[in-house]
């Protein structure tokens, strides 16, 4: 059902399709695969999710804060809305409107690519790269660089919005082998050398 609301923005229950309201998105956390009771989502559904942004442990003073907020009598503050569902359903009119160049469409596409294991791939991918990035992979780079131009308030998309964004965008769908495992490197670190190698437009 999950996979379905992502994809097709509907669900269907009791033999009913119900079509989801816009704007439409998911929302998830992913607790350590450590942690017990905890278990890799399968990768077609972690392709699904557009970026993934990793949130470090708090520190002392956002530690003490969260605990401040959370026993406090009057209760939770809760957040205040700052844009309506039209205005956001605008903003993603202009964005998706927003030009982006050939060159950064074919620099989206190389740095996709760069992340298979193959003859024309770097080093590091070919040595730990099970699998790498799917179309939406680049569809995110894409997307999400319009995104960061349009928060940036640039009216153009630059070869900086889709660097800026290829980590969240790209990252979780870098699927490394076990050699990779083994040798304690991660998909940070192979981006980071595919973003070396893969020429700027």
């Amino acid at each position: 059902a999950l996979l379905e609301a992502m994809q097709e923005r509907q669900v269907t229950a009791g033999g009913a399709t119900h079509p989801l309201e816009e704007p439409f998105l998911v929302l998830a956390t992913q607790n350590p695969i450590e942690m017990e009771g905890t278990y890799p989502l399968p990768e077609a559904q972690l392709d699904r999710f557009l970026f993934k942004a990793e949130v470090n442990y708090p520190g002392e003073e956002e530690l003490v804060e969260i605990i401040r907020r959370n026993t406090r009598r009057e209760g939770l503050v809760l957040p205040q809305a700052v844009m309506g569902r039209e205005e956001v359903l605008l903003a993603r009119e202009v964005v998706s409107a927003y030009p982006v160049p050939e060159p950064l469409l074919t620099y989206a596409a190389r740095l996709v690519l760069a992340s298979h294991p193959g003859p024309g791939a770097p080093q590091i991918v070919r040595r730990y790269v099970k699998y790498g990035a799917s179309p939406r992979g680049a569809l995110a780079l894409v997307q999400g660089a319009k995104a960061h131009a349009f928060l940036s308030g640039r009216h153009s998309v630059e070869p900086e919005d889709v660097q800026r964004v290829a980590y969240p965008a790209l990252v979780h769908r870098l699927i490394l082998n076990f050699q990779a495992e083994a040798e304690g490197i991660t998909p940070h670190q192979v981006l980071a050398q595919v973003l070396r190698e893969v020429r700027v437009p």
